[in-house]
C-alpha cells in the first residue's frame, strides 16, 4: 500500500491517474494531507464517498505512531515515535520568541558512532523513508495548533541525513513545495559529520538549503576519537570540499561545534577553528556539552565558552552559543528512546 506521504507532488499526480482519477485530485488530496494534516480519508469532504474509498484502499496517510510526548518549562517538546516494524525514532519541537523549529530524524539509530552522542551508543538499523521524514513535521505540526506554526526544520536529529541522501532529499522537496508544506529553502538546514560525496551531490542538488558541519575539533588526533569517521573524511579534505560549496553571506554554512570539558575548548581550538573557516562564510555554533547518564564527557564551564566564543569574534568570525533546551527532559538526542527502552525492559525483567 502506497503511503501519500512518500510522493512528491508529481509523483502524487501519477499515483491519482493511475488508480483511475483525475489529475487534478491531487492538489486536492495535497491540500488535505499538508495544509490541514487529516488523519483520515474520510476528513477529505470535497471528494466523494466512492473516492475516499478508493484511495482507502490503495493508499494510506500516516507513516508514525505517536507514542509520548515530554514538554519542558521552556516549552520545548520531545516526541517518541513508532514505526510500522517496531522501531522508534525521536523529533524536537523549539519554540522561540519569532519562530518555531522542528528537529527531525533521518535514520533509526546512527552508523557514525560520535563517541559524545547517546544516539550512537544503540547502534543503527535501517535508513527512515520519505513519508517517515514528512510525517514527523505533520504530527508535530498537529499536536502543537496552527498558532504554533513550524517554519525551520533541522535535519540534525537521529542518524545522518547524508547517508540517507535520496529519501532526504525529496522530504527536502515535499517540504518546500508550494502545493505541499510550503517551507522557505533558507529555513530548512541538513546537518552533517562529513560525508564529503554527499556534501558534493548537495552542492548539485540541494544548495538552496542550508548546510551545517558537525565538526567538534580542530585536530585530526582529537576528531578521529569523537567522530570516528574522519579518519575516512579528515578535516583537511573536509574544508577542502567547503571551499568548493556554494555557500553565501545570505546561506552561510553552520558549523557546529559541541563543547566537551578538556578536550577540544582549548584557546589553541579556536584559534585553530579561526585558521580552518578562513575565506568560507560560516556562522559558528557553540553548543555546550547536554550531559546523559553514563556520558564520559562534561561540558565545559561556561566562562571557557565565552573566552573560546571572543576569539572567534575577534578574528571575525560571527560565533553563537546555543544553549541546550529541554534540560528538565529526555530533550538530548536519544534520550527519550533510549529512557522508554530500559523502562520496557525494567517492566519485563520484574
Amino acid at each position: 500500500m502506497t503511503c501519500l506521504k512518500d510522493l512528491t507532488f508529481k509523483e502524487l499526480q501519477d499515483f491519482v491517474t493511475s488508480i483511475g482519477l483525475e489529475k487534478y485530485r491531487a492538489k486536492q488530496i495535497a491540500q488535505w494531507l499538508y495544509k490541514k494534516r487529516v488523519k483520515s480519508f474520510d476528513e477529505m469532504t470535497n471528494i466523494s464517498k466512492q473516492t475516499r474509498k478508493l484511495l482507502s484502499e490503495k493508499a494510506k496517510i500516516d507513516a508514525l505512531k505517536l507514542v509520548k510526548v515530554e514538554e519542558s518549562s521552556d516549552g520545548t517538546k520531545k516526541y517518541l515515535f513508532e514505526l510500522e516494524d517496531g522501531n522508534r525514532i525521536e523529533s524536537v519541537f523549539i519554540p522561540e520568541r519569532d519562530w518555531n523549529t522542528l528537529c527531525v530524524s533521518t535514520q533509526v539509530g546512527c552508523p557514525i558512532g560520535c563517541k559524545f552522542c547517546l544516539t550512537a551508543k544503540d547502534g543503527f538499523a535501517r535508513n527512515l523513508t520519505t513519508a517517515e521524514i514528512v510525517d514527523q513535521y505533520i504530527q508535530v505540526q498537529r499536536d502543537v495548533g496552527e498558532e504554533n506554526r513550524i517554519s525551520n526544520v533541522v535535519f540534525m536529529g537521529m542518524g545522518e541525513p547524508l547517508l540517507n541522501f535520496d529519501n532526504v532529499r525529496k522530504a527536502v522537496e515535499i517540504m518546500t513545495d508550494k502545493n505541499m508544506l510550503d517551507l522557505s529553502t533558507r529555513k530548512v538546514t541538513i546537518s552533517t559529520v562529513g560525508i564529503i560525496p554527499g556534501i558534493e551531490r548537495m552542492a548539485k542538488e540541494m544548495n538552496k538549503v542550508k548546510l551545517a558541519i558537525s565538526l567538534h575539533a580542530t585536530t585530526d588526533e582529537v576528531r578521529d576519537k569523537l567522530v570516528p569517521i574522519n579518519k575516512r573524511y579528515p578535516i583537511k579534505e573536509l574544508f577542502k570540499a567547503l571551499r568548493k560549496y556554494p555557500a553565501d553571506n545570505v546561506r552561510r554554512i553552520m558549523i557546529e561545534y559541541v563543547m566537551l570539558k578538556g578536550v577540544n575548548d582549548s584557546e589553541e581550538d579556536a584559534k585553530r577553528l579561526v585558521k580552518l573557516v578562513k575565506g568560507i562564510p560560516v556562522k559558528v555554533n557553540l553548543i555546550p556539552f547536554n550531559p546523559y547518564p553514563g556520558a564520559e564527557f562534561e561540558p565545559s564551564p561556561r566562562s571557557q565558552i565565552e573566552k573560546f566564543q571572543k576569539i572567534l569574534w575577534d578574528n571575525n568570525v560571527a560565533a553563537f552559543i546555543r544553549d541546550s533546551r529541554g534540560q528538565d527532559i529526555s530533550a538530548a538526542c536519544g534520550m527519550l528512546r533510549t529512557k522508554e527502552k530500559n523502562q520496557l525492559a525494567q517492566n519485563i525483567s520484574s
